[in-house]
This record gives C-alpha cells, structure tokens and sequence, in this order.
C-alpha cells in the first residue's frame, strides 16, 4: 500500500502545490466534480493536516495517527517535501524509527532527499546525509530568523517599527461606518482579513 501524507500551517495556505507534485508522481489524479480537484490513484491512501504548524512534531499530528492505524510492514509513506513531514533532526529521526520499527519505506518527492529510494533505511550513509542536509537547514532557518530579529530591534530603536497594524472586529467597523452615514442601512463590508478575501460579519456574532 502506497500512503501520502500532506500538511498545511495555517488555514489559508493551500495544499494545492503538494498536490501538483504528487499527481506527477501518479500518487493522486484529478477529478471533475470534486471540490478539490483530485482524489488518491488507485492503491493510495491520503491522509491530510490541514492548518498544523510544524512544531508540532509529525508522531502527534491527528492525520499521522490515521498513518500509523492504515501502515503494514512494506508499505510506502510518501510526502511532496520532507518540510511537510518534519523539520529538524529530532523529528526525522523520531520518523525514522517509527518507520523502521513497523517496515515502512520513507520516499521524499521533492528536495535534496528525493534521490532516496528509502530514507527509513537503517545504513550508515542515509543517516548522515540526512543529518547534513537538515542540520545545513536548519541552520539557514535559525540565520534568518537572528537576522528578522536584528532588523526588528534596529527599526525599534529608530523608532520605525510599529509592528503589525490592530485588526479591527467587523462590527467595529460597522458601528463606526454607520456614525458617519446616519440614515443610511448598514453598509456591505468587504475587509480583507485572515481568514480571507473579505469578511461580512464579526466572528462573535458567527459564533453564536
């Protein structure tokens, strides 16, 4: 059995280049009248995070529990990039063993890993490739966040950082529009906001 796993951080990132990479890998096929365009090939079985940040490690992830209850001894878990399974050498390697100890193969799609037919294997040169490749990672990783951190701190003491600008709640925006257009039927509002395009109504209200 061949499986997939995918994952996404945040709810407005799209799973779409993940599924591109694994159509032309033949793993999934696209489907008309489908809402997402593509369905598992035949003999695949999909299991998605969608809106699960990295730090969670992979073994935790609600979709990696239905990988371990769906994975036998000789199957494939497959991922479009080793960064949607994990990140550092403490959670491929947590991987790795998990493979290891129930005989499944390991296949990477895209990156420096992808040339290994099975990065689960249990031989000297895997290992330290994988830990060269995700150390080296890691490391740029690191760099740039020191260096987001110095240009936030120097912008800070010359008084140009503010930060991110407030968000205001949809219903704040209609009470105020509504102050200065007395008379008027509430106004339509199209703010962009995280959760997308635009929004028409405050998550409070939403909510009840």
């Amino acid at each position: 059995m061949r499986i997939v796993y995918s994952r996404s951080s945040t709810a407005t990132q799209s799973l779409l280049r993940q599924r591109h990479i694994l159509t032309e890998a033949g793993l999934l096929v696209r489907t008309e009248g489908v809402a997402e365009g593509f369905r598992p090939a035949d003999g695949v079985l999909l299991f998605e995070d969608p809106a699960t940040t990295s730090k969670i490690p992979a073994l935790e992830r609600p979709a990696f529990a239905k990988v371990a209850a769906a994975a036998h001894p000789g199957d494939v878990l497959t991922v479009s990039e080793l960064f949607r399974l994990c990140r550092d050498l403490i959670d491929i390697h947590a991987v790795r063993d998990w493979c290891q100890a129930r005989g499944v193969a390991l296949r990477v799609l895209s990156g420096p890993l992808s040339n290994f037919h099975d990065l689960a294997a249990n031989d000297a040169t895997t290992a330290l490739l994988i830990n060269v490749i995700i150390a080296v990672g890691q490391f740029q990783r690191d760099l740039q966040n020191e260096l987001t951190a110095e240009g936030i701190a120097a912008a800070e003491a010359e008084g140009r950082y503010r930060g991110r600008p407030p968000v205001l709640a949809c219903a704040a925006i209609r009470t105020a529009l509504t102050g200065l257009l007395p008379g008027q039927p509430d106004p339509p509002l199209l703010i962009p906001t995280e959760g997308g395009p635009a929004a028409r109504d405050d998550p409070a209200e939403a909510s009840g």
